[in-house]
């Protein structure tokens, strides 16, 4: 029997605009820097990923810049955020479920561009140009 526990991973960026490659584009950048500023993570160990948009993204799905770099094996969803008045636009989050033995308070979660506002109780820290909060 496997004792690795089931860590998430969260993640939000926002898209420059409502189009597939701004989308797509903000999309693959976050999931690059969720990558890098967890290097123990591999798409193996994924047991899934949930992407969601706010209601002004519908160009394409966020699931598909996951697709293009490669996370052919790992079970993906798209779905649209609540439509809560004066939400942060644009906005794309995900959350990883990583079959991981890192503890959840050592899991590095990744906000870009003005998604940062999103967490302001967590930690900021910089790797390279990546914004990187922690619990």
């Amino acid at each position: 029997m496997c004792n690795t526990k089931m860590q998430g991973v969260r993640g939000a960026t926002v898209a420059a605009e409502n189009s597939s490659d701004a989308i797509l584009s903000a999309t693959r950048e976050m999931l690059l820097a969720i990558m890098a500023a967890n290097p123990s993570l591999q798409t193996e160990d994924l047991a899934s990923a949930f992407f969601t948009v706010t209601v002004d993204l519908n160009a394409t799905y966020p699931a598909r810049a996951a697709r293009e770099l490669g996370w052919m094996d790992v079970p993906l969803l798209c779905a649209r955020e609540i439509p809560v008045p004066g939400e942060l636009s644009r906005c794309v989050r995900v959350l990883l479920h990583w079959n991981t033995d890192i503890p959840q308070a050592n899991v590095r979660h990744v906000y870009l561009n003005e998604a940062v506002q999103l967490r302001p109780d967590l930690d900021q820290q910089k790797i390279g140009n990546i914004q990187v909060v922690t619990q």
